[in-house]
């Protein structure tokens, strides 16, 4: 059960997530899973990646309503994830929220200058990740999926 801060939303609020589409890149399974298992909670569906090009092969199939991406992964790392994801025209709308535990002005700066939407600190709590996913869908999206 999510406790609230004065101020937060009411858990009410936050079970209009309930069929929110939301992919999360990742290469840390502990993160991929807790993220799995908060987004399940408030029912979510959850579509998961290991590194930006799992993510880049699965995105149009599931063509998520948000993204949450690491920053530091093999291969391809979160900014070049997250500017792939935004020259898409397809998906240039679609929030893209990095992940990362440093957090340091520069890696913000260099997040909103690839497109990221917003900058989430690991490790999240459940609270901030779905507060997160709250803030970013508009009011008309969370009503379609209730």
């Amino acid at each position: 059960m999510l406790k609230n801060a004065p101020g937060d939303r009411e858990l009410t609020d936050l079970s209009r997530l309930r069929g929110v589409r939301v992919m999360v890149i990742d290469d840390s399974n502990t993160i991929r899973r807790s993220a799995e298992i908060f987004l399940g909670q408030a029912g979510c569906q959850v579509v998961l990646a290991e590194d930006g090009f799992d993510a880049l092969a699965k995105i149009a199939d599931h063509q998520p309503s948000l993204v949450f991406c690491d920053i530091m992964m093999p291969r391809l790392d979160g900014y070049q994830t997250c500017a792939l994801i935004k020259k898409n025209a397809r998906f240039r709308t679609t929030p893209v929220i990095m992940l990362s535990s440093k957090d340091g002005l520069f890696d913000r700066a260099r997040g909103r200058m690839v497109g990221s939407d917003q900058y989430l600190t690991k490790p999240f709590t459940k609270d901030s990740l779905l507060q997160t996913v709250a803030s970013f869908l508009p009011v008309s999206e969370l009503a379609t999926h209730s």
